[in-house]
């Protein structure tokens, strides 16, 4: 069967950046090496804070090598706390589980020895010429540092490093279980390294980038990177998307989106959840990678929005991403938590409702969604069980609805509905952040691309699954709940979920001439599903005009205030369509 491909001459943008305007504009991209080498001479004292993830060895041997001069201390080595010691604190943050820990609330400080960075600061007090302390936590030593630089990576370049191999900070856990070796990374050491980074993003000299590789790392002054994170808030922006395949991925978006030829499938599209996806700053000559979650830490008022910053702190609550299932497979059959499960379970302060938005589906293509009437609990979990155990085959349309999937389709799921979707769908999947807490049931009898059994998680989807959602509910509650709220010449607005349970208000625009838009003090999240290219516009001329091509995903700072959108370039004349994501309640 062909894969349906709207939009051929539309071109999908994978590596979308933001230009730094301003003095920085001019900045040279002398090598990176080179360039470290003489800040570190013109210094006594020299930090390098390194995210975990960040090859250490492979930085001081760097810097030794352009820098003989120096005194190069590897600070984890000299002070950490044992790992066993550093295990047996986080014991309870990592479970047994496979997937599930609890969020850890220690700091950083708390994995290092405060005799040892003291005898560490003597060193550095006694030394005759100049000093470089590297490894994550270097900023913990207690002296004053001349060259402050940050050694950062994204969330998807660890995951890619730790799954060719590379183990969790200080561990030699190289070959285990990637799930594991993540949950360590998402419940403890992620967590303790936003927290230690925030403060270090305002005072970095230089921050360093080595997501390419070592060989290609840049280096580009802090204040440079600070200028970009402020000029991101005042107009809207692209994060850098992160595509992966699955055991169910399909084939529309290689096509769409141009992706790589010999890769078997593609599942997943992060295409807007900062904490994983990188933000792309032009700084005069180069481009320098960042983590998206920077720019929640510095500018969190100024991007989010000061209700939406109150009620959810540094986070950002919207997660736009891709679920491709064309010629692939069905997605596992889940529930996401309730709130208070996820609250007292795994410590998150909200949960995961979603929704499925479909770009594309082909004449088949369904959703698994809500109880069938008359399902009796007892049965379906012991049938789930023996499934799990390989005695049976789960048949999931006993138990489950399913409901045709068209183009431009919503399917609501607040977090308790039992759901996913099947094959031969294009889904634009919306849904607050938590991504992790996905407790799957049946898996239609698969392992992992790794060749392990995928986890399923019958016990904690047991404790969520709300058994009233039933047929007659859910066809009235969560499929395709359209209804026109506003209109201008030339353009329809309607509101198509989310459900009243969910924090989440969806609506989606359907334009031939310019759209007015407003974020009201509150971050907008937009995607452009109908529509080769449209143009975002400042009314004021406060931003430069931003194009978007289809599927794509931006974002608009609550900062923004007023803008427009409008078809552009080969979609003028075309009836285009946005969908548009906020959080209830948050505009002013």
């Amino acid at each position: 069967m062909s894969v349906p491909v709207p939009y051929q001459d539309s071109t999908y943008d994978k590596r979308p950046s933001i230009p730094v305007a301003g003095r920085h504009a001019g900045f040279r991209g002398e090598p990176a090496w080179e360039r470290l080498a003489a800040a570190i001479a013109g210094s006594r004292v020299t930090v390098i804070d390194c995210y975990p993830g960040v090859d250490v060895t492979a930085v001081i041997d760097r810097v030794r090598l352009g820098s003989p001069q120096a005194r190069v201390l590897d600070i984890e080595d000299e002070a950490a706390l044992p790992i066993a010691q550093i295990d047996a604190m986080i014991a309870g943050n990592l479970t047994d589980d496979r997937v599930f820990g609890v969020m850890s609330h220690l700091e950083l400080a708390d994995f290092y020895d405060a005799a040892e960075l003291d005898r560490v600061a003597a060193q550095v007090e006694a030394a005759d010429g100049p000093v470089v302390l590297v490894g994550w936590g270097a900023a913990l030593v207690p002296v004053p540092a001349d060259l402050v630089v940050l050694a950062d990576l994204p969330r998807w370049e660890i995951q890619q490093r730790q799954r060719a191999g590379m183990p969790n900070w200080r561990c030699a856990n190289g070959d285990e279980d990637v799930l594991r070796k993540y949950k360590r990374g998402f419940f403890v050491e992620w967590r303790i390294a936003d927290r230690h980074k925030r403060p270090l993003l305002r005072r970095i000299d230089l921050l360093l980038d080595t997501t390419a590789s070592i060989d290609e790392a840049v280096l580009v002054p802090g204040e440079a990177v600070r200028a970009g994170l402020r000029q991101a808030t005042t107009r809207p922006f692209r994060v850098v998307p992160f595509f992966d395949p699955g055991v169910w991925g399909g084939q529309w978006m290689r096509q769409v989106c141009g992706l790589d030829a010999d890769t078997p499938n593609f599942a997943w599209c992060f295409d807007c959840v900062p904490e994983e996806n990188s933000l792309l700053l032009d700084i005069g000559e180069v481009s320098v990678e960042i983590p998206a979650i920077n720019l929640v830490h510095a500018h969190p008022e100024e991007l989010l929005g000061a209700r939406t910053h109150a009620r959810f702190g540094p986070e950002f609550p919207i997660r736009f991403d891709f679920l491709d299932t064309m010629n692939g497979g069905n997605l596992s059959l889940q529930v996401h938590p309730l709130t208070g499960y996820i609250q007292d379970q795994f410590g998150m302060h909200y949960t995961q409702d979603e929704s499925y938005y479909l770009l594309d589906a082909t004449d088949d293509a369904v959703v698994y969604l809500g109880l069938r009437t008359g399902t009796d609990p007892d049965q379906m979990m012991a049938e789930l069980r023996d499934a799990q155990g390989g005695q049976v085959q789960f048949e999931a349309d006993r138990y489950v609805n399913t409901f045709p999937a068209r183009k431009h389709d919503h399917f609501l799921i607040p977090a308790g509905t039992v759901h996913c979707s099947g094959s031969n769908a294009m889904v634009l999947e919306i849904s607050a952040t938590p991504f992790i807490f996905t407790f799957k049931m049946w898996d239609w009898g698969r392992v992992g691309l790794d060749g392990l059994p995928r986890p399923i998680n019958i016990d904690h989807a047991e404790a969520n699954i709300r058994w009233d959602r039933d047929s007659e509910w859910t066809a009235a509650n969560l499929v395709d709940r359209v209804e026109e709220v506003a209109r201008g010449e030339g353009w329809v607005e309607e509101r198509t979920g989310l459900h009243e349970l969910e924090f989440i208000e969806v609506r989606r625009h359907w334009f031939t001439a310019p759209v007015p838009h407003d974020t009201a003090g509150t971050v907008n999240v937009l995607n452009l599903v109908e529509g080769a290219e449209a143009i975002v516009e400042s009314p004021s001329g406060a931003f430069e005009p931003f194009v978007v091509h289809y599927a794509e995903t931006f974002i608009v700072p609550a900062a923004v205030g007023p803008y427009t959108i409008r078809p552009y370039g080969r979609a003028e004349g075309q009836r285009c369509a946005t969908v548009k994501a906020f959080v209830r309640g948050t505009q002013v």
